[in-house]
């Protein structure tokens, strides 16, 4: 430890990083997005689906990326995300998401209100609603932070695959983080998803 440094509190850092897709991860930095459509919950267990993580880092990737399965609007921007891709065997983390409100959604109906406010085409939101005929989706509000600077990490093997939770090797520093939308933008954003939606399940 360098004499003098502060202390790093579990506030500081993070470590609990979610995959998603980098064109995603970009809409997001830019307040383009605000929310993920998600089947089940943020952490799934067998025993019922909830939000465990109500803070983590977004984990870009560049796999299984469908264009059928992305909104239109953000096709153009899907081959620039992958040209700022880093080096082989990197992973360049850039933004951390906090969770603002969670809908779990009975009613395939409601959607189409909100689709300005993810990144999925129609379709692949519905084929989430319909999966395991367990017609049900969430809806995930987060608030985005930048990190004052992109921290690359190694691609651990472990890290590789069709997993969507992952627990980092090593903590990345948050504490300086800063939002991508004022904080006035975000909440009248969450609340015209509320009223489609209805009251958030969380928090």
């Amino acid at each position: 430890m360098v004499e003098g440094a502060p202390l790093l509190t579990d506030h500081d850092v993070e470590r609990t990083a979610l995959k998603e897709w980098a064109v995603l991860v970009e809409a997001m930095a830019r307040g383009d997005i605000i929310a993920m459509v998600r089947k089940g919950g943020i952490r799934e267990k067998r025993a019922g689906f909830d939000v465990h993580h109500e803070r983590f880092l977004l984990y870009p990737t560049f796999f299984h990326e469908n264009t059928g399965d992305l909104a239109s609007r953000f096709h153009p921007m899907l081959a620039p995300a992958h040209d700022r891709r880093p080096a082989p065997g990197r992973i360049r983390i850039t933004h951390l998401a906090e969770c603002v409100a969670v809908w779990t959604v009975v009613d395939p109906a409601l959607l189409p209100a909100i689709e300005q406010e993810h990144g999925l085409a129609p379709g692949a939101v519905l084929s989430r609603f319909h999966y395991r005929d367990d017609p049900t989706v969430r809806i995930i509000a987060m608030r985005i932070r930048a990190l004052p600077t992109a921290v690359e990490i190694p691609e651990a093997t472990r890290y590789a695959g069709c997993v969507s939770w992952l627990e980092l090797d090593a903590d990345v520093r948050v504490s300086d983080a800063h939002p991508a939308l004022p904080e006035a933008d975000l909440q009248r954003r969450v609340a015209a998803m509320s009223a489609v939606l209805g009251s958030p399940d969380l928090p």
